[in-house]
């Protein structure tokens, strides 16, 4: 188990790799295209879509099973690991197909948060300042108005007139307790 988590980890890391690199420049893909497509069917030299990068889930994942697949045989016929040949094997290509898989998502993920906060980054600062401004309005008015009613309460104190109040002796007495 220890050696698949492993396994699983280095390839999200491949996958984020992948993904990150295919973002910056899409060459191979644009080179596979030219040789498979015709003139007309061609992709646009604007177009950043890449195996991976804006790809749908599908041919996502079929780019990166063929590629896991490729470089399994590879390991199968080139050295003695036997990859196919036990369940350990089987469950590290499924492995790391699948971490692959979910290190590119977790790119875009990232890419695209970093892309929409620098977008976003001069209005942020707009509100952080207006949210400033309206709290330090708000600590203002809570501060006058905490003064004008400690104001009031005193006046109401000065004014009212003191009442004299019978004395708890007095008071027992006119209870009959003393």
């Amino acid at each position: 188990m220890g050696i698949e988590l492993v396994i699983f980890i280095a390839a999200i890391l491949f996958g984020i790799f992948l993904y990150w690199r295919e973002s910056n420049s899409n060459n191979i893909y644009r080179f596979v295209n030219k040789i498979v497509n015709s003139k007309e069917l061609q992709m646009k030299a604007d177009n950043p879509k890449g195996f991976v990068f804006r790809q749908a889930f599908i041919p996502r994942l079929i780019f990166v099973v063929t590629i896991v697949l490729v470089a399994a045989l590879i390991a199968e016929f080139l050295t003695p690991i036997s990859v196919f040949g036990s369940y350990n094997g089987v469950s590290a290509f499924s492995s790391f197909a699948v971490g692959t898989l979910l290190g590119t998502y977790l790119a875009n993920f990232v890419i695209k948060t970093t892309e929409i906060v620098e977008e976003k980054s001069d209005s942020i600062g707009d509100l952080v300042d207006g949210a400033v401004e309206k709290g330090k309005d708000f600590i203002d008015d809570l501060k006058t108005k905490d003064t004008k009613v400690v104001e009031e309460a005193k006046k109401e104190i000065e004014t009212e007139p003191e009442v004299e109040k019978p004395s708890a002796r007095d008071r027992l007495k006119d209870k009959g307790l003393m």
